[in-house]
């Protein structure tokens, strides 16, 4: 901070040695995924998880967080306190039920006036917006376009990949497209998850545009706060069984059919957990209905276990009671259930695709394997299966993995100096224009504000400088 130095406070009297400032309030935009919804029906999953953890990890740190989604029962509640700080907002977008993602696009122009109705009446001011995934991004823009508001935006999905193999690509695919282009070229950031997710953005969106790589986070502590021996007590497990553990919604892209067709020609005895469950009206439902054909097909209906929907809270140990976790999907932008079966210690076997490459280190803390071929998956399972020694060293390795690279509140931290670096200098420009700054320091700081090689450190000393002028409590001399 070269600039800086020549720059000293000199108090006026008083101690000022706390950090005075107040925390910012930020708003996390989740259209389709209600962070307080119950994970594993239909419509909620990785992205679910990903706001809400967010959103209590910034309230942690000692920001407001609003997370804004859509209401989709009359009955719901239009705010839930998650925890001091962090609160659910549920706004009226389109009729109050489940409408899958694939239709709401005519109902988010509704959103953004609920948006900017619930911020009049209340008078919350937000800092910057973060939106999730393509529906959000666009009421993302509109914000940003009539309030001027930082934007961030996570993918969670991208549509060029979602329906680059398909030969009839539905209506929206087009406007999906049109949306995620515009997205990566006008916010002020994007965060990928994953390499793998930059790429597909550079090589299928745009050139344009900023991306950061932060990986999703867990809380590493729930996920390991069980162990095997306990975990299959709680379960009716009985202690020398081999389980096979699948995560997630019942959809063609997870790829089950592979998973079962692979079990069925395993030389020795398992037994096949399937955790997830489904709504009798929705198309997880048919989904779930075919694979348990399947499963009757192959003979496999007196090793399956169709769990059903598991709470978050019971999670943990069914995550610890398997000897391998499988993540067959066909697209995985992250792979967030992969990193929570490391983190309980359960080596995982998952396709090689998208950022299970990344989240997952083939040979270290499990398998990769191709994607859709049953036969490579049946060798990679029985190869873990007959090896406890193996199956331990991953499982040592994928634990200190998880722990040193995908905590909550690690990812929290990386999030975190993002906002500040956006929404530093709307803060300054603000205090630049009611405050006497004189001509030589303002262009000291507007020189320190375009510097692209600011230090995470050197920001808050920045926003520390700058805060305590505002509030009159220090004076700028030169030296």
């Amino acid at each position: 901070m070269n600039n800086l130095v020549h720059l000293s406070l000199v108090g006026s009297g008083e101690n000022h040695t706390s950090e005075t400032h107040s925390q910012p309030t930020y708003a996390l935009i989740s259209v389709h995924g209600d962070p307080t919804a119950e994970i594993g029906k239909e419509g909620a999953g990785g992205q679910n998880i990903y706001v809400r953890e967010l959103g209590l990890a910034l309230a942690k740190k000692g920001c407001q967080v609003d997370m804004f989604t859509r209401r989709e029962h009359p009955n719901q509640a239009e705010i839930v306190e998650l925890a001091p700080g962090c609160r659910t907002i549920r706004l009226n977008a389109g009729p109050a039920k489940f409408i899958p993602r694939t239709e709401l696009f005519e109902h988010v122009p509704k959103f953004v006036e609920s948006w900017l109705d619930f911020q009049q009446r209340t008078g919350r001011n937000y800092a910057l917006i973060h939106t999730n995934y393509w529906l959000s991004g666009w009421v993302g823009l509109q914000l940003k376009t009539q309030l001027g508001l930082p934007q961030v935006h996570t993918y969670h999905s991208i549509g060029a990949v979602k329906y680059h193999d398909e030969q009839n690509p539905p209506k929206i695919a087009e406007i999906r497209h049109c949306v995620e282009k515009a997205i990566l070229e006008q916010t002020d950031c994007v965060i990928s998850t994953s390499p793998q997710e930059v790429d597909d953005l550079r090589q299928l969106i745009s050139q344009k545009g900023r991306i950061k790589v932060i990986p999703c986070g867990i809380n590493t502590e729930h996920f390991s706060s069980v162990s095997q021996k306990i975990a299959r007590q709680k379960l009716g497990i009985s202690p020398n069984a081999q389980i096979i553990l699948y995560v997630g919604r019942f959809d063609p892209r997870k790829g089950i059919e592979t998973l079962v067709k692979a079990c069925a020609a395993l030389p020795n005895s398992f037994q096949l957990y399937l955790v997830g469950g489904s709504r009798e009206d929705g198309a997880d439902f048919q989904e779930q209905q075919r694979i348990q054909a399947l499963v009757k097909k192959l003979s496999l209906e007196a090793v399956t276990v169709f769990t059903g929907r598991i709470s978050q809270a019971q999670l943990p140990a069914y995550y610890a009671a398997a000897n391998v976790c499988v993540v067959p999907s066909y697209y995985e932008p992250f792979g967030l259930v992969a990193i929570e079966a490391m983190a309980a210690g359960t080596p995982v076997i998952a396709s090689n695709v998208g950022g299970l490459q990344h989240t997952v280190v083939h040979g270290k803390t499990g398998l990769l394997v191709p994607p859709g071929n049953h036969h490579d998956l049946t060798r990679a399972m029985n190869n873990l299966l007959e090896n406890p020694s193996l199956r331990q060293f991953y499982s040592n390795a994928a634990h200190h993995w998880v722990q040193s690279r995908f905590s909550t509140q690690g990812v929290a931290n990386q999030v975190y100096e993002l906002y500040q670096s956006l929404t530093l200098s709307t803060f300054v420009q603000e205090v630049i224009q009611t405050h006497n700054v004189t001509p030589n320091l303002e262009k000291q700081i507007q020189t320190l504000l375009k510097s692209k090689a600011l230090k995470p450190n050197e920001i808050k000393a920045l926003e520390k400088l700058v805060d305590s002028f505002s509030k009159g409590t220090v004076q700028w001399v030169k030296n």
